[in-house]
């Protein structure tokens, strides 16, 4: 296998033209031996963590293909903690989307003024660019567009599937007596266009909490896929 990129918390390996493997690692975001899905630095290993990230990601990419969004999975392989995909081409060089149900992390940091911790956002969207040495930088459908990242329409397209697949997401953890507070995905193009959604769907990407007390990542993949805690 060819490497194409080795990443904070993933490897990314060219099988052929239009298929490629996410090999995890245990390695998670954060700082001081602290998690933090925001953090754009590895900051601690998780034991088990890759392994936990491709069970995650199997089980919410079957349910978000059977609402009718498309994705890039194509299978899993839990043992070895690796994924095949579909290839796809990401926009710009790189764009998250995150929805807000909570203002916590680095929006309360923004807006801590304005709102108070832990306040109801009710599935706001913001787009962010991926750049570690800028901070992922907030960033306007106007300059997305001005910077031909989206073409136009896109945005609000991204924007609603966002909310649909956070929605599914959502559900599934409300099912759990659980909250998902926010969630980060990303987006691609296959090569006849089709918009997707892209990477990975772990507890290293999103912040929940159950009976008032934040779940940890490995703790996440538990809560959701063995029997109700």
């Amino acid at each position: 296998m060819e490497l194409v990129f080795d990443g904070k918390t993933k490897s990314v390996y060219k099988l052929n033209d239009e298929c490629y493997l996410l090999k995890f690692k245990d390695d998670a975001t954060g700082e001081g031996g602290v998690f933090d899905p925001g953090s754009n630095k590895v900051g601690l290993v998780i034991e088990g963590m890759g392994r936990n990230s491709v069970r995650l990601s199997e089980y919410f990419f079957s349910k978000i293909e059977a609402s009718g969004i498309h994705t890039h999975y194509i299978k899993a392989d839990v043992e070895n903690a690796s994924m095949i995909v579909k290839k796809a081409v990401a926009f710009g060089k790189g764009l998250e989307v995150i929805c807000r149900y909570r203002a916590v992390g680095s929006y309360i940091k923004r807006y801590g003024g304005y709102i108070e911790d832990g306040g109801e956002l009710n599935g706001l969207v913001e787009f962010t660019l991926k750049d570690d040495a800028k901070n992922d930088p907030l960033i306007t459908q106007d300059s997305l567009e001005a910077l031909k990242i989206l073409k136009q329409g896109e945005f609000e397209l991204l924007k609603n599937l966002t909310k649909r697949i956070s929605e599914i997401i959502k559900n599934e953890f409300s099912n759990k007596n659980a909250e998902l507070y926010d969630i980060k995905i990303e987006f691609g193009k296959l090569s006849d266009g089709t918009i997707v959604l892209i990477d990975e769907i772990s507890g290293g990407n999103m912040r929940v909490y159950h009976r008032g007390k934040k779940v940890g990542p490995l703790e996440i993949s538990r809560l959701i896929l063995e029997p109700f805690i």
